[in-house]
């Protein structure tokens, strides 16, 4: 048969994902109905199968970024500390909330209250490149245990783990058609965002955040947005020089330095920069290069030839062909108004940014940690940043410092707790994936209020002193004073008593 053509397979692909919306919608209202913890029972035993699968997940998420040790560490152990997490957690967090008296206006009363949360119904997951298992995974687990069905779209060449997320899902007693994989193509992405669909979570770029969302809009189907960023190391006088150097150092070998809140942008006292600059330099030596993808190569080539125009220093062998394999690169002392300090980049690149510390300008511990602060906020992405330093006011400048999360003496590792919300800010994202946060963004908020006896006062025709009731009523429930509110209390009797 002749090869099909670009439109065709489009075809193709969008007639694939609107039979894959139509079964997983037939499916959804069963497994919302199903109990509870039935849901959760499926997940657990896809836990325990995720441990017979682990020597699969690791051979098909080791990439010349990391090897299978790592794939292990990254993304299967998370993922199944994230069900353990949902097996734990998810019936108090969805379970109904009843409201009592306190609180309610006095004008409602006999009325009861209650705020339920409901599956949305069908959930699009958009995966990412870098991690390609735990990003979507959990987002995916999520979904299933409030209730949705899922459509997952895996990033190019990235489909394997998820099949394999998806067998054992199948395997642990999940109903055919709640979770779909849908082709890799972008076709597939575009498809789909047309389609009946109830929310999105994308992990992607800021870039690809922008364009989801114009889709979306003229629907307006809710999106959450797990989005890229620049992150910010502050490096507080008296911190551990040892520990923060071997915390960038991991950051920018962590998969190959391409994860979302790895170590961008260092900013450190100048009395430590030369000392900061050649530990961290020794500490990346021999460190094998990892390859990179051409767009991102083309960023890199970019950055660096912008950097040395305006003075920086560089670190590190420059490749002259970035996307055959790059080693870590530190770029010293770079003007702030390089690209470099503002965009997102997914190579391993960090880069040294001195200001003036205790004893330099008459600047004393507090004003280098605020002057920090102010410059990590320059760059408009706001995920994820570190802080090293004593613990009094470390906490203090994490209070101030704009990001979705914070990590105090470490760096990434933390964010990983299963409890844990994670999202950013500004051109980060905005929602959360993970924690109970995460489960919640899954579903629909309902109230339900029962009034009971027969009394509808607001039922009756108006009446000519009804403005009259309802000042006194103000001024009874809400006057400045107890002695103004107690006059209006009686006024507001003879009011009713009048009326009988």
């Amino acid at each position: 048969m002749p090869a099909r053509g670009p439109k065709e397979n489009a075809d193709g692909i969008a007639a694939a994902v609107t039979a894959a919306v139509a079964r997983a919608r037939a499916a959804q209202s069963a497994w919302a109905a199903t109990p509870l913890p039935a849901r959760l029972a499926v997940l657990s035993t896809a836990r325990s199968g995720l441990v017979a699968a682990a020597d699969a997940l690791a051979a098909s998420l080791a990439t010349p970024r990391r090897g299978r040790a790592d794939a292990l560490a990254a993304e299967v152990i998370p993922l199944a500390d994230a069900i353990r997490f949902l097996e734990r957690e998810t019936r108090a967090l969805l379970a109904p909330t009843r409201l009592g008296r306190r609180g309610r206006p006095r004008w409602l009363f006999a009325t009861d209250a209650e705020i339920r949360r409901e599956p949305l119904g069908l959930i699009l997951v958009i995966g990412p490149g870098n991690y390609p298992l735990f990003l979507p995974g959990v987002q995916i687990v999520q979904a299933l245990a409030a209730g949705n069905a899922v459509l997952v779209k895996p990033a190019p060449g990235k489909t394997e783990p998820l099949e394999t997320l998806r067998t054992v899902l199948r395997q642990a007693g999940l109903p055919e058609g709640l979770c779909i994989l849908l082709d890799d193509d972008v076709a597939a992405a575009e498809a789909a965002l047309e389609a009946d669909i109830d929310k999105v979570v994308l992990t992607g770029s800021a870039a690809t955040g922008r364009a989801v969302l114009d889709r979306l809009a003229a629907r307006l189907v809710p999106a959450v947005m797990e989005l890229s960023g620049n992150d910010p190391v502050i490096v507080l006088p008296g911190a551990d020089l040892d520990l923060a150097v071997r915390a960038v150092a991991y950051g920018l070998r962590l998969n190959g330095s391409a994860t979302c809140i790895a170590p961008r942008r260092v900013f450190l006292p100048r009395s430590l920069l030369e000392d900061f600059a050649a530990r961290l330099g020794a500490a990346l030596t021999g460190l094998s290069p990892v390859p990179l993808p051409p767009a991102v190569a083309g960023q890199v080539a970019r950055l660096l030839a912008q950097a040395r125009d305006r003075g920086a220093r560089i670190v590190g062998a420059v490749p002259d062909r970035p996307a055959a394999g790059m080693r870590p690169l530190i770029v010293v002392d770079p003007h702030p108004d390089l690209d470099l300090l503002r965009e997102d980049i997914f190579a391993p690149l960090v880069s040294l940014i001195p200001l003036a510390g205790p004893g330099d300008e008459t600047e004393d511990e507090t004003g280098f940690a605020d002057r920090a602060t102010a410059r990590a906020a320059t760059s408009s992405h706001a995920l994820g940043a570190s802080i090293f330093g004593p613990e009094a006011e470390a906490r203090r400048v994490a209070r101030g410092i704009q990001a979705g999360s914070v990590v105090i003496n470490d760096i990434i590792v933390p964010t990983a707790d299963p409890r844990l919300p994670f999202g950013g800010r500004r051109r980060s994202g905005f929602g959360a994936t993970r924690g109970a946060e995460g489960i919640l963004e899954m579903t629909a908020l309902k109230t339900v209020s029962l009034r009971k006896g027969r009394f509808r006062p607001h039922f009756d025709a108006p009446r000519a002193d009804d403005e009259a009731m309802f000042r006194t009523y103000l001024e009874a429930a809400h006057g400045a004073t107890p002695g103004a509110r107690a006059k209006a209390v009686s006024r507001l009797l003879g009011l009713l008593r009048r009326r009988g």
